[in-house]
């Protein structure tokens, strides 16, 4: 993954792997810039997973521009509110902020993949 180390990137996946396997929905993670507008940018990548998009929840993140964007598909957005999407991204906003890159992540998808498992 950009922009993390090979740890880093190995602690990620594995946390992606635990979400997706504890909530039944997909995860995925980008970092890096947005081509136009963050949200256009992200509400595309989450376009892109096709056929698996309904059940799928991307974050996006931009640390150079300071951005952050969570998308949900349908299914996956009768699981995450939009309240509990917007708390995850401050704390992960925070985390971020204080130069925590990794660990913001981690808490993330820790939180949503717990926030779509308790309302599974």
């Amino acid at each position: 993954m950009k922009g993390l180390t090979a740890a880093q990137g190995d602690d990620v996946r594995k946390a992606l792997h635990t979400a997706e396997r504890r909530s039944g929905l997909r995860f995925g993670v980008f970092l890096g810039d947005p081509v136009g507008g963050r949200r256009h940018f992200a509400e595309r990548l989450h376009a892109a997973l096709g056929v698996d998009a309904d059940d799928a929840v991307v974050v996006f993140v931009d640390p150079r521009g300071r951005a952050l964007e969570i998308v949900t598909g349908e299914n996956a957005r009768r699981r995450l509110s939009d309240g509990a999407c917007r708390m995850t991204a401050m704390s992960m906003a925070t985390a971020f902020s204080a130069g925590d890159l990794i660990g913001g992540l981690l808490y993330g998808i820790g939180a949503l993949g717990e926030q779509a498992t308790a309302r599974r």
